[in-house]
């Protein structure tokens, strides 16, 4: 393509001629080629039209480079793996619960090809899904029966729908949360078509209030744990075995929304107290709900426990099945199930190994990182907080230590430029300082955490 500049529409090559262009061969074949024809069509329409209202002449290089980067930020909305050094260990926007390999091969060898996912072995006939992920599940938070489905927010509103279709459900005014996405919970009880029924107010609410708001109408009493934010100061909310008790007397069932779903005591790893899954249980409610992929450290699944009779109802509600599971979901969380019951999580699920390294451990790799880079002017050592995330524990956070680029470095550059790299590292800022917070960062990308360093200190 010979050099020119572009004055005016005419004056522009043909889609084809681009396409075949020597330049961009890495970058058109990198993506299905009907893309790489949508985004160079895209590109010369958008310069076409800025030529049409005045823009300056163009010539082919700009224009090739404008086609580059377009291919280029495609490419980047392709799923990818990045360094979480954000100090956010189940972080919502990079997938939350990180996975090992270890459970990831584990898992390839029963999806690929086919499995027995819906099939019956002993009879030779068509069976139900996920039947030993449901037992180990049950058996693990001490419940008759277990389901599963594809978020927690499905697992809510499957459950309101089928108890509580055209009924009051009974929340506390301090529990009307809002989780991620915007998604809140009075709007997830409207298109259940239960009817919500507020009840106490925004800080204190008690057992009589509940008692006061019980009629006829009541379906079911939910309490929702807040487990993306605190409430401090003049505040009272009612303990689960109360919410039981009341809902024994009045032949009302009781639904806990857990939300993060920790299965292990969280004191001693993190310092602060979640309620776990299994004190749900034993405390009564009738039916729990928890996600998959926040404190469980699996996959994004919602997960329901409680009373036989209730489970197999929801099962049966013919929204069932617009959010069930495959085979990949149900694999995974057996061999997570298993692990818990096998007592090995700590060094087999990969968010308890990273939330278990103390500080210590962290101080030592960031000096050796440091120092295989050369102790370079402006890095250094410094101690940091880092969180659970995901909606989970905003009490707690967690001890941790960060490389910190100071003067020279400016803050927003870094954060831009360590996105960019292969791998993207996504770091934060404090104080106007980049932070590169290790918390997070597993022990086999610490060779790639340095060598992208590296690369960013160098240019």
């Amino acid at each position: 393509m010979a050099p020119k500049i572009i004055k005016q529409p005419r004056d522009f090559p043909s889609v084809e001629e681009l396409l075949q262009e020597d330049s961009l061969v890495n970058e058109i074949t990198s993506i299905p080629r009907p893309l790489a024809v949508q985004l160079v069509r895209e590109v010369v329409a958008d310069k076409k039209e800025r030529l049409k209202q005045g823009a300056s002449a163009i010539s082919v290089e700009q224009l090739l480079s404008a086609i580059r980067s377009a291919i280029v930020a495609a490419k980047r909305d392709e799923i990818s793996r990045v360094i979480n050094a954000t100090g956010v260990v189940v972080h919502t926007n990079l997938g939350r619960a990180p996975l090992s390999e270890a459970l990831f091969d584990a898992v390839k060898r029963t999806v690929v090809g086919y499995s027995n996912t819906e099939f019956d072995l002993d009879r030779g006939s068509r069976g139900g899904r996920g039947v030993a992920c449901e037992r180990y599940l049950a058996l693990l938070a001490g419940s008759e029966s277990a389901t599963v489905v594809n978020n927690c927010t499905a697992a809510l509103f499957l459950i309101l729908n089928t108890l509580a279709n055209r009924k009051q459900v009974l929340v506390s005014r301090g529990e009307l949360v809002q989780i991620g996405g915007g998604f809140r919970i009075p709007d997830i009880l409207k298109k259940s078509r239960a009817r919500l029924c507020e009840v106490g107010t925004t800080n204190i609410t008690t057992i009589a209030d509940y008692e006061s708001n019980l009629d006829r109408r009541t379906g079911l009493i939910l309490k929702v744990h807040k487990s993306n934010f605190i409430q401090a100061g003049f505040t009272e909310e009612v303990p689960l075995k109360q919410l039981v008790a009341l809902g024994a007397d009045h032949h009302l069932p009781v639904v806990n929304d857990l939300g993060s779903g920790a299965f292990i005591p969280t004191q001693e790893i993190l310092g602060y107290l979640e309620p776990t899954v299994q004190q749900s249980v034993r405390d009564g409610a009738d039916v729990t709900c928890f996600s998959g992929d926040k404190m469980l450290g699996g996959v994004q699944a919602g997960l329901i426990v409680g009373r036989a009779e209730l489970v197999k109802k929801i099962k049966r509600n013919p929204l069932f099945r617009t959010a069930r599971v495959d085979k990949f979901v149900f694999s995974m969380l057996e061999r997570l199930f298993a692990i818990y019951l096998n007592g090995s999580h700590q060094t087999e699920i990969k968010l308890w190994a990273i939330l278990s390294v103390p500080e210590a451990e962290l101080y030592e790799r960031g000096k050796t990182l440091l120092k295989e880079l050369g102790n370079p002017p402006g890095l250094s050592i410094e101690a940091t907080k880092a969180y659970v995330g995901g909606g989970a524990l905003p009490e707690s956070n967690i001890p941790s230590i960060g490389i910190v680029f100071s003067e020279p470095f400016k803050a927003t550059a870094l954060l831009r430029k360590f996105r960019m790299l292969d791998p993207p590292v996504i770091g934060r800022i404090d104080n106007d300082r980049f932070i590169l917070d290790l918390k997070a960062v597993a022990d086999d990308e610490l060779s790639l955490l340095r060598n992208s360093i590296k690369k960013t200190i160098k240019g």
